[in-house]
């Protein structure tokens, strides 16, 4: 079969408008790669930076947390010493003139005098009570004599309100800790008290603070009943504040916190503070 040359130059043009096409199609599949890989890029770089600024946005929300609960102890502090410098005395000095009144006084009437009477046990009960609040806002004895008579105090009068029995074992050494890491262990050893008595419908709790080398560990031990803790610190919209606040406070002084809660067998939180071993 003889083919013609003008045949063979019309294949030829065909073949090439063919590649032209295909050599166009390329491009615009090469283009949009392109543009695809770009975007990728552009999307891992934008997430990246977002990740990177929430990260230190969340860094920036914890030193703020914490600078919070450092304000928080300075200002219950200076509270409760105008609660037990001012307030008392004002109190006292009103129950004091009442008893002088009830000695001076010339009237004879019962009435009055029985009225004297029971406004004087009123102050005294004020007095009471602004004394609780005082100690329970920033106990005098935890900065006088050290955390374990503040903890020994704290339990005793917590025992009387609610009848909550608690045992408490603890480290001598303890008091060899700074004052931030004791208030540290203060506070969560109230605060998860408290919750022992008002939640947890338990009989009894205990408070034991060890040594091992380099930490202290305190474990709050209850006997009431269980609750999800994990779901509780992950919460978005948590109900037990006092979780969280603990969890806090013993990061901030590069501590570890945890909550273990089992059905029967009541709630343990456990903290773990650093201590320099000094080797005495």
């Amino acid at each position: 079969m003889i083919i013609s040359s003008e045949n063979c130059n019309a294949e030829v043009r065909k073949l090439r408008t063919q590649l032209a096409s295909t050599q166009r199609q390329l491009k615009v599949t090469g283009d949009k790669y392109l543009l695809a890989l770009t975007a990728i890029k552009n999307s891992a770089a934008h997430h990246k930076k977002m990740l990177t600024d929430a990260l230190n946005m969340q860094e920036q929300l914890r030193h703020l947390s914490r600078r919070i609960l450092l304000a928080q102890e300075e200002e219950r502090k200076q509270i409760s010493r105008e609660l037990h410098d001012e307030v008392t005395q004002v109190l006292t000095g009103i129950k004091i003139r009442l008893a002088t009144l009830t000695q001076e006084t010339s009237v004879t009437s019962s009435t009055i005098k029985k009225k004297i009477a029971g406004a004087q046990k009123m102050v005294g009960e004020s007095v009471d009570i602004v004394h609780r609040f005082a100690r329970e806002l920033r106990p005098t004895l935890l900065d006088d004599l050290g955390l374990i008579p503040a903890l020994h105090a704290y339990m005793k009068t917590l025992t009387q309100r609610t009848g909550l029995k608690i045992r408490f074992t603890a480290f001598a050494g303890i008091e060899k800790l700074n004052n931030l890491k004791r208030t540290t262990l203060y506070r969560v050893a109230q605060s998860a008290l408290n919750n022992v008595a008002q939640h947890s419908m338990a009989g009894g709790a205990s408070v034991t603070i060890t040594k091992v080398t380099g930490k202290i560990i305190m474990e709050i031990k209850d006997d009431g009943i269980a609750f999800d803790a994990e779901r509780a610190l992950r919460a978005v919209r948590p109900r037990r504040l006092g979780l969280l606040s603990m969890r806090e406070r013993v990061e901030m002084v590069g501590g570890v916190f945890s909550v273990v809660s089992v059905p029967s067998k009541g709630t343990t939180i456990i903290v773990h503070i650093p201590f320099a071993d000094t080797g005495k």
